[in-house]
Parts: C-alpha cells; structure tokens; sequence
C-alpha cells in the first residue's frame, strides 16, 4: 500500500510529513532503552513481509504486519515503520523519499490505534484476546487502506474510484492480517505476556 511519488499533491505530502514528525517523535520519547532491540526486530519483520507481493486479480497484495508491530511497541511503531520505509524507499524504490510522511502515517497511525483500542482487551486472555487479536490486525490493514483512500482523494477527487478499488483488493490481506495477529497474540500471552503490557 505504499504511494509512490508523483502521485499525491503538495499539501497532503506536507499534512502526511508534518503527522510523520509528530508520531515519530512521540515514538522515539516512549521507546525506552530496553525496547529498542524489539523494535529493530519489528522493523525488520515489517520490512520483509512487505516484500512478499501475492497476486491478487489484477492487482498484488502484501502482508503489513502493522497491527503486531503496535500491539508490541505502541507509539514505538512510529520510529519503527519510519526505518522499515526508508530502507524500502532507498533499495527498492518502494513509496519514495516525498511520500514517506504520508506512507508512515499510513502504516503507523492504524498501529497505534490498535494499541490503544485493543491491546487492553488482548490482555485480558481466553476469547477475548483472539478475538481483539483478529480486530486488531483486520482494522490495522484496513484503517490503512482507508487512508490511503483519503489521500489520493484529497489530492484529485477522480481518484474516488480507485480507492475503492484498493481497499477492496486488500480485503483478503485484512482476513490474513487478523488471523496472524490473533495467533501472535494468544502466543504472545502464554509464552512472554511482559511483550504485551
């Protein structure tokens, strides 16, 4: 779901890039000592999975893995997706160094979102947790796809179309993204919960 260059107009570059500042920093104030190894490790996860395209129709699609990497990290997800995009906008032209605010926001703010909305429920254990655990990784890819849908509408309204189209052609990823994350979860929950808390 990456934008690539050219693409989107000055002011949405400017609002993605000013809402990337923002997150990151708050993100790098939060990120403690002792969880920055995680959050390499996480970074590197995402940086891989996005590589992995899936023919999907006419289009191709990807795991995100966003929702792990903000039930694990929170407002750490910022700084962590920001590195991930980077390096994926410097080796493999993927999004572009003009579109990284906006991918950022695009990928983190749903991460954090799901931290916030749902890592209390996860917690919780039994039901619950897978339960939040699929919401959490199904809302993150399409809380996603909304955005990007919103970017390109706020760029041209012609782009309406399109849009629909794309977050209809991640629905799939959305499934697969919600059953990772609920597995991870419970996972995480009985062997290492203090990854959680």
């Amino acid at each position: 779901m990456h934008i690539s260059e050219g693409v989107l107009s000055g002011p949405v570059l400017l609002s993605g890039a000013a809402l990337a500042v923002v997150g990151t920093g708050i993100g790098l104030k939060r990120l403690d000592y002792d969880r920055i190894a995680r959050a390499g490790m996480l970074s590197a996860c995402f940086f891989v999975a996005s590589l992995i395209h899936v023919p999907v129709g006419p289009s191709s699609a990807h795991l995100v893995l966003n929702g792990i990497v903000g039930l694990i990290l929170g407002w750490g997800a910022f700084p962590a997706i920001l590195v991930a995009l980077i390096l994926q906008a410097a080796f493999f032209q993927f999004g572009g160094l003009t579109t990284l605010g906006v991918n950022t926001v695009i990928m983190a703010l749903p991460a954090v979102i799901g931290y916030i909305a749902l890592r209390p429920l996860i917690r919780k254990g039994g039901k619950w947790s897978i339960a939040a655990g699929f919401a959490c990784g199904f809302l993150a890819v399409l809380l996603s796809a909304l955005l990007v849908a919103a970017a390109l509408i706020f760029t041209r309204e012609d782009f309406f179309a399109v849009s629909w189209m794309l977050i209809a052609a991640n629905f799939p990823v959305m499934v697969i993204e919600g059953i990772v994350t609920a597995f991870c979860a419970t996972f995480f929950l009985k062997v290492k919960p203090e990854l959680l808390t």
